[in-house]
């Protein structure tokens, strides 16, 4: 079915809501996730209740959410890289044994009264580092799971999962810590990361196929960077997700607040409005595969974002419980189809041999954007109030969607990212010590004068895949005694990260230098020369 939008002009196939539950290993995943989910949930509760015995500062329950979150903000780049260079099977393996081992300790001492309040932060941490270290790796795979016309539909679904563990495992663990204590609950949250190792264990992944050593990390963490910089595509879904995160963090550190001082209720009406939150989720996510057939994803984003003001201008000037719990719904319905859709454009951006570190900008955006956003309107509610808060963010996220417009995240669904394999191996490579460098590259063409303006505007398509697959340098010039005669040349620190850009090379890369050569009159290819630097041979 073709879309109707003209902004978005893909061919989409239909898909059902529960499609991707069909597939045995995501069905094995999701559910090995929703239970691992409840379990951390249950872990927010036990751990913020246990310090107000240990330590009942607000200070230092504050800094039990600081511990869970801190280290996605600070790891999450090299957790990417990580996931990019190893199995990312056997890593999330390792990942979550390290979080088994972790809550078992918490568990453990908590159960046999050894618990204080600098270690309840430190085990909180550990945990949040492992957080951190999956979080990239487990979105990484879920392309690996499904098709392509169903990756919207999985992320949705993988989001209804986070969203019913938000008001399942939270209820569950009120009812533990009132009958047995909070060491039980740290317990059932090792006990379910039993249930994503078995998951894992039992998926058997296909290896990727490279003749190439490994990058390591430093330089992988170097090469996400350049790619992040040099992507249009991905920072366009950061752009948008910073715009939307920011303003949107103040419904839900302010909630706790409305509830107690605007809407004078206890703790009953605050889990109930999170329930609202987890409904609305779900319902987002049964709609949203049909909405995406009609709308592009900008415009999803879009209209998403004026619902959310709405909804926050409801949480800011209404007293009534009911007319609250609605704005809740609302928000689940709005957060979960922007988020999806935002996840969606970053995975249909990404390569698969960048995907991690891709993923882990959405993350770092993501949490930075809530951090702060947290951090800001909670003092904007101090010194104005909680209604006024509100509001302005409400403004904010409204100025957001024309401001950010520009950043289209809708555009690019149908590029083929799969590898081509298309450039030919340079000869004489084998010769050639694999970090010897730097390397310079001509590309020489020969074209129409006439031509080249429409030339150097496909060449700069061309510079942004050099760029943005490993080199550091990008030039095109002009031969000023033989027009006609330009000469491409970009420079890469090494050998092997020039064999690198020899495979990371797309079908859509492929399609993008068939324009450039089109635009070629020679009676042969362009001759391409590779230089080596000799000052360190």
């Amino acid at each position: 079915m073709k879309s109707n939008d003209n902004d978005n002009e893909t061919v989409k196939v239909q898909t059902g809501p529960w499609d991707p539950l069909k597939r045995r290993v995501f069905r094995m995943m999701w559910i090995a996730a929703l239970f691992s989910n409840i379990g951390s949930w249950m872990h927010e509760v036990g751990a913020g209740w246990l310090m107000t015995s240990l330590a009942p500062s607000p200070l230092m329950v504050a800094l039990v959410q600081a511990a869970t979150s801190a280290p996605m903000f600070l790891l999450a780049l090299p957790a990417g890289a990580l996931a990019d260079i190893m199995d990312r099977r056997r890593y999330l393996i390792a990942t979550q044994a390290w979080m088994l081992f972790s809550a078992a300790v918490l568990g453990a001492l908590t159960l046999s009264g050894l618990m204080t309040a600098p270690l309840l932060l430190l085990l909180t941490f550990s945990l949040g580092i492992g957080a951190a270290m999956m979080m990239p790796a487990w979105g990484a795979i879920t392309p690996e799971l499904v098709p392509r016309a169903e990756l919207q539909t999985a992320i949705g679904l993988n989001t209804i999962a986070m969203n019913a563990a938000r008001a399942i495992g939270p209820a569950i663990a009120g009812i533990i810590i009132a009958a047995s204590g909070p060491g039980v609950v740290f317990v059932v949250n090792a006990v379910s990361f039993l249930a994503v190792i078995g998951a894992l264990l039992k998926w058997r992944r296909l290896p990727t196929k490279s003749t190439l050593p490994n990058e390591n990390l430093v330089g992988a963490v170097r090469a996400g960077l350049r790619f992040a910089r040099h992507a249009p595509e991905l920072r366009a879904v950061l752009m948008r997700g910073s715009a939307f995160f920011i303003f949107a963090s103040a419904s839900w550190a302010l909630l706790p607040l409305i509830v107690r001082q605007e809407l004078n209720a206890g703790p009953g009406t605050y889990g109930l409005l999170l329930a609202c939150v987890g409904i609305g989720a779900i319902c987002g996510a049964l709609l949203l595969p049909r909405v995406y057939r009609r709308l592009s994803r900008d415009k999803i984003i879009a209209v998403a974002t004026f619902l959310y003001t709405l909804a926050m201008l409801t949480l800011a000037h209404s007293g009534s419980v009911q007319v609250v719990g609605g704005a809740m719904l609302l928000i689940g319905f709005t957060w979960m189809s922007v988020v999806s859709s935002l996840l969606t454009a970053t995975q249909t951006a990404l390569p698969a041999w960048v995907r991690a570190r891709g993923l882990a900008f959405f993350w770092i955006v993501f949490t930075g954007g809530m951090a702060v956003g947290s951090a800001l309107w909670g003092q904007v509610a101090t010194m104005a109030g909680i209604p006024a808060a509100l509001t302005v963010a409400a403004v904010g996220a409204l100025i957001g969607i024309p401001a950010t417009w520009r950043y289209r995240v809708g555009l690019h669904d149908v590029a083929d990212l799969s590898p081509s394999m298309d450039w030919p191996t340079p000869m004489g490579h084998d010769e050639q010590e694999m970090d010897s460098g730097p390397v310079m590259v001509l590309v020489e063409y020969r074209i129409d004068p006439a031509r080249r303006k429409e030339f150097a505007h496909e060449m700069h398509k061309m510079r942004t895949v050099r760029r943005r697959d490993g080199a550091f340098m990008w030039e095109l010039f002009d031969d000023v005694e033989h027009p006609g005669r330009v000469v491409e040349c970009f420079m890469v620190e090494s050998w092997l990260e020039h064999l690198r850009q020899h495979e990371r090379v797309t079908v859509a890369d492929r399609e993008v230098s068939k324009m450039a050569r089109a635009f070629h009159t020679g009676p042969e290819r362009p001759k391409v020369t590779h230089l080596l630097a000799t000052s360190k041979r």
